[in-house]
């Protein structure tokens, strides 16, 4: 009976593949939100709490798109660029050099296309922390590797 691999390391590399799904669906999104916005901002007077709404639409939309993008092709800082499990924690390097280890409540979660997966736990400071991977982050046998390690945690 073969032993279960219970300890791996992986890099993770930028998402360009996503990165262009994501900026076809945001762009439009938010240049819609943000155009109309303006129409009704500064059209008739009785209009104008619909370019409110819109704007505020149009820029939240811009910094959440923005993050996921970024977050993609890990350029935030606190982007994780490489995975460390063992049995004890599940430890990641940051883009900023630092690392942040799960030690206490980890959590697995995926969906079921495989294409994502979450981690959710508390670090050593007893900060809640959560992060999104995606497939295209990894090498095909390191993601499938990570999944076979990280199934415990679900």
């Amino acid at each position: 009976m073969a032993k279960v691999k219970d300890e791996l390391h992986c890099a993770m590399r930028a998402d360009t593949t996503g990165v262009m799904w994501d900026l076809i669906l945001y762009v439009p999104t938010v240049g819609f939100l943000l155009l109309w916005g303006m129409k009704f901002w500064y059209g008739a007077d009785d209009q104008a709490w619909m370019g409110y709404g819109l704007m505020f639409l149009g820029f939240f939309f811009l910094m959440v798109g923005g993050n996921r993008v970024l977050g993609r092709l890990l350029i935030l800082p606190s982007s994780p660029v490489s995975i460390d499990v063992n049995r004890e924690r599940i430890q990641m390097e940051l883009k900023n050099g630092a690392s942040v280890a799960l030690v206490k409540g980890i959590r697995f979660f995926s969906d079921y296309a495989g294409k994502s997966f979450a981690l959710t736990g508390t670090d050593q400071k007893g900060a809640e922390r959560k992060y999104i991977f995606h497939r295209k982050q990894f090498d095909e046998d390191a993601h499938a590797d990570l999944m076979k390690v990280l199934d415990k945690y679900k």
